[in-house]
């Protein structure tokens, strides 16, 4: 490349009066001076905080100014080229590199057939090996288990510590937490983790009188007492959050909402489907039971499901 000099055209000014720019920037430069002063004495005789900041942000925005006015318009502006051959290789060149580089690859593995041979032994148990821990960690297949949970017909509704839920248990506005009674143990708590997981049914006494959450399912609130399952069925969630006055069950983790007198249609939120309905009932002895199995599968959406 040519040794640069100031006669050449591409090192000229940009800008069309280059004495007067030049005085320009100087001036702003000179400002900031003055303006990093100000902000010197400020700081040493203690003065506003204001007049410290102001003449700081004075002092750089005009030396930013001025630097950038310089490079903009008293710099060379080019451009500037520089000629040199191409530097790719040519077809042979490439597959002559080509083929030497597989022939010492080649070599090098050939005089060490005992190791190579090792070596793809060893990776080839260690990928068995490794497949054991990832296989076994699917565990068995689901089958029906994700379509069926533990209530049956006439399973009485008990809480946590297996205690059973009567009619007057909740008043107008109370919410709790139900499962079938043969999932919980009085003395041992809960069973088994998968019952207390797909069991969990959120029981609210939405009124004192039945009503009709949707057509077919007249009978289903004895007492204004409604049962849905507490899966949220975006993600699974417990939705265990109850508004009384807009008589609505929220999920906490991405806020669904569901109004529990229409059957748990979503009102808010990813939910994709209501909660799935009890139907409840009274047994001879008083107790709050379910008269029928979920007529659905409760929680998220999966690849099988057909409702």
């Amino acid at each position: 490349m040519p040794i640069a000099a100031l006669s050449d055209p591409h090192m000229g000014d940009a800008a069309k009066n280059p004495d007067r720019t030049e005085k320009i920037i100087a001036f702003i430069l000179f400002l900031s001076i003055v303006f990093f002063g100000v902000a010197g004495a400020a700081y040493v005789q203690n003065w506003s905080p204001w007049t410290f900041g102001g003449a700081l942000g004075a002092g750089l925005f005009a030396l930013g100014f001025g630097l950038t006015a310089w490079g903009k318009y008293l710099m060379p502006q080019g451009p500037f080229v520089e000629e040199r051959h191409t530097l790719a290789s040519t077809a042979e060149e490439r597959d002559s590199m080509s083929a030497a580089l597989v022939e010492r690859s080649a070599v090098v593995v050939k005089r060490r057939k005992v190791l190579g041979g090792l070596f793809a032994a060893g990776a080839t148990v260690f990928g068995i090996v490794a497949a054991f821990p990832l296989i076994r960690s699917l565990g068995p297949l689901p089958g029906t288990s994700l379509e069926t949970t533990g209530w049956r017909k006439g399973m009485v509704l008990v809480d946590s510590t297996g205690r059973p839920v009567r009619r007057d248990t909740l008043v107008v506005g109370g919410i709790m937490t139900v499962y079938p009674r043969d999932t919980v143990d009085p003395q041992n708590g809960f069973i088994t983790d998968e019952g207390q997981a797909v069991d969990q049914t959120v029981l609210i006494r939405v009124s004192d009188q039945p009503f009709t959450t949707e057509p077919g399912r007249e009978n289903w609130t004895p007492d204004g007492y409604v049962a849905y399952s507490k899966l949220c069925t975006h993600l699974g969630c417990p939705v265990g959050l109850y508004e009384q006055e807009l008589e609505l069950l929220v999920c906490p983790c991405h806020q669904s909402m569901f109004n529990v007198r229409n059957g748990a249609v979503p009102q808010f939120g990813p939910a994709p489907r209501p909660l799935p309905q009890m139907h409840l009932g009274y047994d001879d002895d008083g107790y709050l039971i379910a008269m029928a199995p979920y007529n659905q599968p409760v929680g998220p959406g999966f690849w099988e499901r057909n409702s």
